[in-house]
Order: C-alpha cells, then structure tokens, then sequence
C-alpha cells in the first residue's frame, strides 16, 4: 500500500512562509523589496508561531494541563491562533479583545470556539474594563488556566528568534538590508531583528530595523526618549500596532528607528497592495507598505538596498472594515480613489 502524503494537523503548516518580490508597489523606489507574507499561516497571521511556541513551551515545563484553559489578551489574530491550536491539543480557549476589534475577527475567534469578552478600546491599561484587566481577571478567576500575556512574554521574542528569522537570513541568502515590521506586542519585530542582527554582525554587516508604530501610540517617542508620555495617547484605528502601554516583549535596543503611519494612508495603501500586487493583506500589512512609501521619500534606501517587509495577516479580517467603501466613508477616509463597480444584470 502506497504511503499517503499527509500533514498530521494544520499545526505542521506553521512557518516557513514565502517571501515575495514586490513588483509595482515599490517600482520607483531604489532597491529590491521583498514581502514575508504571513498570512500562508494556517491561521492567516504571524501569530501562529506564537501561539504554538508558546503553549508547547507550557507543555514541556508542565504548567499546561490536559483539558486547561488558556487565556489572552488580544486584538484578534492571536486569540484566532491560539484557539485554533487549542482545538487540536485539546484546551479551551478564553480571549478579551477590544471594541477596535473588527466583527470579522469577533466572528472568527467564535467560529474557532473561544469565549470572547469584547472591551472598550478607549479607556486606559490599568482600568477595570481593559482588555488587560478583563484577562487578567479571568485567569484568576478560572481553576487551572494558563495566561498566554504576550505582551510581557520573553517567549513571544523567542518564537520569532527561533523561527521568522533564521527563514527571512535563509530566504535572502544574508543579503538583507532592511527589516520594516509593525511593533504591537512587539515580539515579532524583536525576535526576528535580534537574530538577523546577530547573523549580520557574524558576517561584517549591518542590518537596519525599522519599526512601525501609529498616531495616537506612545511606541515611537518611547524608543527616542524613554519616556511614556500619555499626551501622545488617543484613539486611532489600525488594530494590531502601536500600544497605550510599553510591553517588555518589545526590545528597543534591536530597533533602529520607528516611523508612524496614519490611518487613513495606511487603509488606502491596504487597497493598493492588493490591487497592484494580488497580495490580500490585512491594515497592518498596509501600514508597513505606508512605512515603506515614507521611508523611500525621506530617502532611506538606494540601489543597494534589500528590504523585507514582514505583513502580518490576511485582509479576510478586515472586510467590514478597510475594505468596506461605507466604513471607510464614516471615518472620514476621503482620499480621491476610485470604488471597484459592482454590475448587477
């Protein structure tokens, strides 16, 4: 009987995402820019690598339990993750995320079979009703529940460390130059840049990382001063990056520089990869192509530059949102672009 090539689960589909050439988005832009495109994860995000690393690590010091409970705080992708790891290892899975949350991504993490308490965006870390305090409640209000608590979780930086970062210096043979990626929790950029910069130093070179952050988040001020300055604080809508708080799973030190994109250029430009590159990312993808245009007008990169963009997740997460020609009409997003007709017969 001949063997059947199979995959055991949809676990063993974690990592080793493609990394892509950026053809049109970038072509009057000196040098090469590369995609690492995140969303080939099985659960459609970076957060996949997380979720996984982090709750087998659990395992192996013996703190999870058969039939526990895991717990997080989350703007969606890795309470997506971690329910879906949870379903084949058999937790349960409990996540608060904020209001900011798009109903795609609420809607999903009900599919995968997590509770989901959905709490105000707008009030400060240490309320009672943060999506912080909410989880942290839970857990201690849950027997046997572990908190995942990626944003002060040395083992988000590992799971970058050990994976995203030894595919990017493979993929690219060493030749990199750049890295630009979001800063949230800040694990994937820290992880992925403290391995790269390590490999780089081997070599005699140098690598830059540039990290992401938007308007209203204290991230970008933070690494130029060390201060947490609460003025720069207010709402904004790109889910998934910047932060009202310092999570220590970031590592300013392997970060060279932050650049803050807006909302509405980041929706914008969201679009653009997809009509221009075929890439269907999410609002975060988008604002690290925001970066990117930016970046390229201030003159960072030459003909000798060789850049990766790390994009998140999948634009399938935000079609009430970026993608949506109303949502993008009542916030005001009033950029001169043309809506894809729709022809009924």
């Amino acid at each position: 009987m001949k063997e059947i090539q199979a995959y055991q689960s949809v676990l063993e589909l974690i990592g080793n995402t493609p990394l892509i050439k950026l053809q049109n988005i970038t072509k009057t832009f000196p040098g090469a820019f590369y995609a690492k495109v995140e969303a080939f994860n099985p659960g459609h995000s970076a957060k996949d690598r997380i979720a996984l690393y982090i709750i087998e690590e659990a395992e192996r010091k013996g703190i999870l339990k058969p039939g526990a409970t895991i717990i997080e705080t989350t703007s969606g992708n890795t309470g997506f993750s971690l329910a879906m790891v949870s379903i084949i290892k058999g937790y349960k899975c409990i996540v608060a995320v904020t209001s900011k949350s798009s109903p795609d991504k609420i809607d999903m993490l009900r599919s995968m079979g997590a509770k989901v308490y959905v709490c105000p965006c707008e009030v400060a870390a240490d309320d009672e009703r943060s999506y912080y305090s909410v989880a942290k409640r839970l857990h201690e209000e849950t027997p046997g529940s572990v908190y995942i608590n990626q944003y002060f979780n040395e083992l988000n930086i590992a799971a970058h460390y050990h994976s995203t970062g030894p595919e990017i210096w493979e993929q690219t043979q060493g030749s990199i130059t750049h890295l630009v990626a979001c800063s949230g929790t800040g694990g994937t950029i820290s992880g992925t840049a403290k391995y790269l910069k390590e490999q780089a130093q081997k070599n005699g070179n140098t690598i830059k990382i540039l990290g992401v952050d938007a308007y209203g988040s204290v991230l970008k001020k933070y690494h130029e001063t060390k201060e947490f300055d609460t003025n720069e604080i207010y709402p904004y809508r790109i889910e998934g990056l910047g932060k009202n708080l310092i999570p220590s799973a970031t590592d300013f030190e392997v970060i060279d520089s932050f650049t803050k994109v807006s909302d509405e250029e980041s929706a914008y430009t969201t679009r653009e990869l997809a009509t221009t590159e075929g890439i269907f990312g999410g609002y975060t993808s988008g604002a690290v192509m925001q970066a990117i245009k930016q970046l390229a007008a201030a003159g960072e990169f030459d003909e000798h530059s060789r850049v990766v963009a790390i994009f998140p997740d999948h634009g399938s997460r935000y079609m009430s949102k970026v993608f949506n020609d109303q949502w993008m009409k009542e916030q005001g997003f009033t950029a001169n672009k043309p809506e894809q007709e729709i022809v009924y017969i």
